[in-house]
């Protein structure tokens, strides 16, 4: 079973096992492919990450992947509902 989510410097990671991985391939696969990033770890010590492979222009059409360019054409910068809006379409 893989382990719960931590925090990373990129937001809630989960963590696997070598031995969970081996274990439970086909289950991290299909987290993987749900969109979840995980950290392999081999005998306590994160050694690798895993996370899902962004299709070719999905992220030109996410306003996530596009925010810093977003931000750059407002000088002021943006508030948190403007990011709310430009992301969530809120």
């Amino acid at each position: 079973m893989l382990k719960k989510p931590h925090k990373g410097s990129d937001g809630a990671v989960r963590t696997v096992t070598m031995l969970e991985l081996r274990r439970n391939a086909e289950a991290v696969l299909r987290r993987a492919r749900r969109g979840e990033r995980m950290v392999l770890t081999y005998r306590g010590e994160p050694v690798m990450r895993l996370e899902p492979i962004v299709a070719e222009g999905a992220a030109e059409d996410d306003a996530f992947y596009r925010l810093g360019e977003l931000a750059e054409a407002f000088a002021g910068g943006l508030t948190n509902e403007e990011i709310d809006r430009l992301v969530y379409d809120v």
